[in-house]
């Protein structure tokens, strides 16, 4: 198993780096220590997290949380790497940042990560197009995507069971599919389709999925479109309908309403935006 670690920003209380890891299911596990108070947003991959707040299948578009002195193990046990690009705030820096924050009413996180989501989608996608940025405009984002991760965090609500390990490799396995096909103008990639690769009727797997990852599949596969074309949007001057067809759409209206759902702008604002 190896780890790279390459800090992209620094600054007096804050530091950004971009993470990959490519360890899979045979290595195995093992305990570490949150040095910093840390959010983690998952760029590739899928990964099993767990941490005093609870546990949790992190997918691409979640946002890992961490408490600082907190333990916590990442497991590998249903594919193979991941990427992040994680955000460390030092306590002082934090509880500054927080006091600021209009609502947050505690420095510490309760739940382990944010499920993937609109709010996250523009944001990630522009860190995915960013990521050599100058260090002040790194700082600004952490600030905005730890506003982000405290309201969503104080939102949410613990989950009664946690679900089975056989359960987390089926939808492990489904996301990772979605990550590879989901760009794919041929792939449909339907409920049923994901359900009998699982090998579980549609609305279990369904149940599961949402549960797990946060949104339905359907919603998955839109966000994860939507975030593939964010990103060639800034990175390349390729036509809109050209993005709009090598993400999956024939249609380009239809991107175009799609891609404002997801983001909260049309393609051609998102592409000039600063």
């Amino acid at each position: 198993m190896t780890l790279d670690a390459r800090t992209l920003a620094a600054g007096d209380g804050w530091r950004v780096q971009e993470v990959i890891c490519n360890a899979g299911p045979r290595d195995r596990a093992f305990e570490e220590q949150h040095g910093s108070v840390s959010i983690a947003a998952v760029m590739g991959g899928t990964f099993q997290y767990r941490t005093a707040q609870g546990s949790a299948l992190l997918a691409p578009g979640a946002l890992l949380l961490g408490n600082h002195g907190r333990c916590f193990e990442c497991g590998h046990e249903h594919g193979v790497g991941d990427r992040c690009l994680s955000f460390h705030f030092t306590p002082a820096y934090w509880e500054n940042l927080v006091a600021a924050v209009p609502g947050a009413r505690k420095a510490t996180f309760a739940n382990a990560h944010v499920p993937p989501g609109r709010p996250l989608a523009r944001l990630l996608a522009s860190l995915e197009s960013a990521r050599e940025s100058d260090a002040p405009s790194l700082e600004e984002t952490a600030n905005t995507l730890a506003a982000i991760a405290l309201h969503a965090d104080a939102g949410m609500h613990s989950q009664p069971r946690p679900p089975s390990r056989q359960d987390v490799q089926r939808v492990s396995e489904a996301v990772r599919r979605i990550e590879t096909q989901a760009h794919q103008a041929d792939r449909t990639l339907s409920l049923g389709e994901l359900a009998r690769e699982a090998g579980l009727s549609p609305w279990h797997f369904l149940r599961i999925f949402r549960h797990l990852v946060g949104m339905t599949p359907h919603q998955y596969i839109l966000h994860t479109r939507m975030h593939h074309a964010a990103v060639r949007l800034r990175q390349s001057s390729d036509l809109i309908s050209d993005i709009a067809f090598k993400a999956g759409f024939n249609d380009l209206s239809t991107f175009n309403h799609r891609f404002r759902t997801v983001i909260g702008t049309n393609p051609s604002a998102y592409r000039t935006a600063k």
